[in-house]
């Protein structure tokens, strides 16, 4: 299984700093989705989790696991644009 590397990485602000963090993989998504996402369990943040565990399994193309992920970024208005 591979990390499901993204074409481009995705910058969001995380933390009560607002820390910048550049999310380069799936597997980097699973973890800030698993564990430092500010707002949990909308249906953009599961369908971002499903998909980036999708694309670690090969289930999923990588691509679309990264626009899922920016969708649920968008929405938890963490991602730098």
């Amino acid at each position: 299984m591979d990390d499901g590397w993204f074409s481009q990485p995705v910058t969001v602000s995380v933390g009560i700093f607002g820390e910048m963090r550049h999310i380069s993989n799936a597997r980097q998504a699973v973890d800030l989705l698993s564990t430092h996402w500010p707002v949990e369990g909308s249906a953009k943040h599961r369908d971002a989790r499903r998909a980036c565990l999708d694309a670690l399994r090969g289930a999923r193309p990588v691509k679309a696991a990264r626009e899922i992920f920016v969708e649920a970024a968008r929405e938890a208005h963490i991602l730098i644009e």
